[in-house]
């Protein structure tokens, strides 16, 4: 194809020329767009005639590439004469295009119900079907690149469209595609070009814009990533909330802690208020995209639906105290559109002119959890045996409805079918792993039946576990802790010698429970600097508050220790490290779990607020005799002289101890690849004593005393 007058799809020989007004293809079947384009498409065909009325020069296969000596004659003389008298055809059109959205205001036509929704005037709308005519009609793409004279610009310009429409370009009109007005302040028709002069700049309409008009609601690109699905139902009381969106309330702020159901509740109130949801996770918006840029694309898709929003988490964002971050929080707060923000921190007033109602969004009861968890499972799992599973685990409804797919996965993969296992791992699934940079995260493997203790401490442990699996209950329901400042978390100090089992008695509560023990490194927490070790420690409770798990502290005494009388700035300073952590033990939400070898050296405010304090005693020689065999397993091979009798009447030792002796002893057995034997045994308790600063007598060792002297003639030898 040539360039120049034949580029633009104008034929100037007389065979060419079309006899009458061909409608372009009804879009979608038809309807009020169809109609309106029929319209644009007579009026480009008016002013295509009146154009090439006066073309001195139809033919020049140039056109739009120059100007020549006629065309500067034509425009000092005024330039183009418009399609017809401004008010005869203003008059005209105006009377059509309001006849024909009448025609449809009781349909569910996508035009009429977009003009109602972003309150469009008559010309609003003749401008909008002009700006999307050649995306509709591909001749009119051409067509209008022949009436810009410019075979380039194949999209209306402002002028252009004011002239089909009939207005002049000084007139009012050209205020509907100012930067306030609907179309363009709405997202429906972009002005490009912005160096260009108002009149000559094109407009377009963007293609979801267009894909609306013609039946399309797919969400744009720009949006398509951080919409999700509805949350998995829960049993809520979203009445209240309704009845203020229903009422006029526009704006709402939810306040959300670990395991609530923020967004399960919008969701929910939108839909009883007759409002469709658009669900957003301000969480996978991309390191470089703009927030601003976002809610208005936002914004443009809920008054094209017609919809609300629930957007969140709000810490997506950054911090609010930032100026940067609360612009990006009022770009969400200051919709126009009903809007219910979700996050974790309080509302900041500062973030936005618009008065949020705000709420602190509801903690499903344990009932209500169960029933969100066999509504995805079906009757795959028993009640009895899926409420021990996950009565520990704080999910939201969104949260349960992943973990329920990863138990299903991992059933699949095992060829089993669902059980409680595999719903254990799915919920443990769901833990952040922001934790994991801070602690060291054991999988339990122990349970209560690998515990060698007194009976009173065994039923301490049981009852801690109990503590959790109820608190809902009997904090919540019950109403036992009354004070909004303090929290639902439960607090347990294991006291006892080194070696006695503390270390194992929480991971065997962790096990219990199904959750996962986390225990914080105190290398990663203290910090010579002032001020340090609290921002650390704030970073582990703000982490924890994430993850269903059991926080073990081990030498607690180190963190929580008692305060002393301030003498100096480090005194002072010590003290505020403990007062912090009282402070912060208050309001905390989970499990954790004090070790400590020295109980007097834990601070009485801790004491005070403790839920549980279990004491590990030394094992007793029926104990000690238990660790033996347990330790000196079925698996490890032993000599026939091996006396475990002897060996738990004769030394006092704890379980870490046996432990460590058994140890030893094995790796002397297998250094010669032979089974397990007494004198083994003996050797390594003489180097465990020696660990431990005791020393090895005949009183003790008895018959096998040979050994231990044996074995010091060696060392002094060496």
């Amino acid at each position: 194809m040539s360039v120049g007058a034949r580029a633009p799809g104008v034929r100037r020989h007389a065979a060419d020329e079309p006899t009458a007004a061909r409608a372009p293809e009804a879009p979608g079947g038809g309807g009020a767009l169809h109609q309106l384009l029929a319209l644009v498409e007579a009026q480009v065909r008016a002013a295509v005639a009146a154009r090439r009325a006066l073309d001195p020069n139809p033919d020049d296969a140039f056109r739009g590439l120059y100007l020549s000596d006629e065309q500067v004659d034509r425009l000092l003389a005024g330039g183009w004469p418009p399609v017809a008298a401004p008010d005869a055809v203003r008059a005209k059109v105006r009377r059509r295009v309001e006849a024909v959205l009448a025609a449809e205001r009781g349909e569910p036509g996508s035009l009429v119900h977009l003009a109602s929704r972003f309150g469009l005037e008559t010309l609003d709308v003749e401008l909008l079907v002009v700006a999307l005519a050649p995306d509709l009609d591909s001749r009119l793409e051409r067509l209008f690149g022949y009436l810009n004279d410019d075979v380039t610009r194949r999209r209306a310009s402002v002028g252009l469209a004011l002239e089909l429409c009939g207005e002049s370009p000084m007139g009012p009109g050209r205020h509907h595609l100012g930067p306030s007005s609907p179309l363009v302040a709405g997202g429906l028709v972009f002005l490009e070009e912005p160096e260009r002069p108002f009149l000559t700049r094109s407009l377009r309409v963007p293609d979801r814009v267009a894909a609306h008009l013609l039946g399309d609601d797919s969400p744009p690109p720009e949006l398509a990533d951080l919409l999700l699905p509805a949350p998995a139902p829960v049993e809520l009381d979203a009445a209240s909330l309704a009845r203020a969106i229903e009422g006029g309330v526009a704006f709402v702020y939810l306040h959300e802690r670990p395991g609530t159901a923020g967004r399960a509740l919008a969701v929910e109130a939108l839909r009883v208020a007759g409002l469709e949801a658009l669900n957003v996770d301000l969480a996978r918006l991309g390191p470089d995209a703009d927030p601003a840029t976002v809610a208005s694309c936002l914004e443009r898709e809920a008054r094209l639906r017609g919809a609300a929003i629930v957007a969140g988490p709000l810490e997506a964002l950054g911090e609010r105290a930032s100026p940067r971050e609360r612009a990006a929080v009022r770009a969400f707060a200051e919709l126009d559109a009903t809007v219910v923000l979700v996050g974790r921190g309080g509302w900041d007033p500062a973030c936005s002119w618009r008065v949020p109602l705000v709420l602190d969004a509801p903690l499903p009861s344990l009932p209500a959890r169960l029933g969100a968890w066999q509504a995805q499972l079906g009757s795959s799992v028993a009640p009895a045996a899926l409420e021990a599973a996950v009565a520990a685990f704080r999910l939201a409804p969104e949260q349960i409805a992943q973990a329920s797919q990863a138990a299903r996965w991992h059933a699949l993969h095992a060829d089993e079918a669902v059980g409680p296992a595999h719903v254990r791992i799915g919920a443990l699934g769901q833990n952040s792993a922001g934790l994991e940079r801070l602690a060291r995260r054991v999988q339990p493997a122990v349970g209560f039946d690998d515990l060698v203790l007194p009976a009173s401490t065994r039923r301490a442990l049981e009852e801690l576990v109990g503590r959790v699996r109820h608190r809902e209950l009997v904090l919540g329901e019950w109403g036992m802790r009354p004070g909004g400042a303090r929290g639902h978390g439960v607090t347990a100090l294991f006291a006892g010698e080194s070696g006695t089992g503390k270390t194992m008695s929480a991971e065997v509560v962790a096990g219990a429970l199904g959750l996962e023990l986390y225990t914080i490194n105190l290398a990663t927490v203290v910090d010579k600097y002032v001020g340090e070790t609290e921002k650390n420690l704030e970073k582990i409770f703000a982490e924890v508050d994430g993850v269903n798990g059991v926080l073990f502290f081990d030498e607690a005494d180190a963190l929580f220790g008692k305060r002393s009388e301030v003498r100096d700035a480090h005194d002072r300073y010590a003290n505020i490290e403990v007062a912090y952590l009282l402070q912060r033990i208050e309001t905390f939400e989970g499990l954790a779990i004090l070790a400590t070898n020295l109980r007097a050296n834990v601070d009485e405010a801790f004491t005070r607020r403790l839920d549980a304090v279990v004491d590990f005693p030394f094992p007793d020689e029926a104990q000690r005799l238990e660790l033996w065999r347990r330790c000196l397993g079925a698996s490890v091979p032993l000599e026939p002289d091996v006396d475990l009798d002897f060996l738990a009447a004769s030394f006092e030792l704890s379980g870490g101890n046996i432990r460590s002796i058994a140890l030893t002893a094995a790796y002397l057995a297998a250094a010669d690849r032979r089974p397990l034997s007494m004198a083994d045994v003996v050797r390594a308790v003489h180097r465990e004593y020696r660990k431990l600063g005791r020393l090895s007598v005949r009183a003790e060792f008895g018959k096998w005393y040979d050994v231990v002297a044996s074995e010091e003639e060696l060392e002094g030898a060496s």
